[in-house]
């Protein structure tokens, strides 16, 4: 498999645009700082405008499946969705997905583009596994992937730290529908 063209992906309300540097904004900035957003990321708490332009520089370079999440009807940035790394000889994909903008909370966004992301990841690249780790106590996160088809595959005990405490991480996958397996 090889890297395709990162295209642009429409749903009902959803532009998703390969993510690059004419996205670095002050708002993103401050989701990248702002406490409940980044609670359960590994990233963020000290970004700049030179941080986060040097790190969508590096996305915009390494031609990442990497894509803003737009409101179509707006023009509005409310979050990024990745799949990063493609493991093409495993053809599996991590996936990641941050909805920066708590305006846009529970508005089923995530979803939407998730599933915008995973036709084209299970059609177009023929990946046949995509696979997250989600921190145990980001119910919320846990309770979507769940909706979406994600399996727990793995369980990690005190693991990571966040705020703090030792929390349990969870390592999901889902599986590209149009595969069939054969049991061992």
């Amino acid at each position: 498999m090889v890297l395709n063209e990162i295209p642009i992906l429409i749903t009902d309300r959803l532009s998703l645009v390969p993510l690059n540097t004419s996205f670095c904004s002050d708002r993103y900035v401050k989701w990248m700082n702002d406490p409940e957003v980044i609670q359960y990321l590994d990233s963020g708490s000290d970004y700049t405008q030179e941080k986060l332009l040097a790190y969508l520089h590096q996305v915009e370079t390494n031609r990442i499946y990497f894509w803003a999440i737009l409101i179509t009807q707006s023009k509005s940035h409310i979050g990024n969705i990745k799949i990063d790394p493609v493991n093409e000889k495993h053809s599996l994909g991590e996936y990641g997905i941050l909805i920066g903008d708590k305006q846009e909370w529970g508005k089923g966004y995530a979803k939407e583009a998730s599933q915008a992301v995973f036709e084209y990841c299970f059609k177009k690249l023929k990946l046949r596994k995509l696979t997250l780790g989600v921190v145990e106590n980001n119910k919320s996160a846990v309770e979507l992937y769940k909706k979406m088809g994600f399996v727990t595959e793995g369980y990690f005990f005190k693991h990571a730290v966040y705020e703090g405490r030792y929390c349990n991480t969870l390592r999901m996958s889902l599986f590209n529908p149009a595969i069939q397996y054969q049991e061992e």
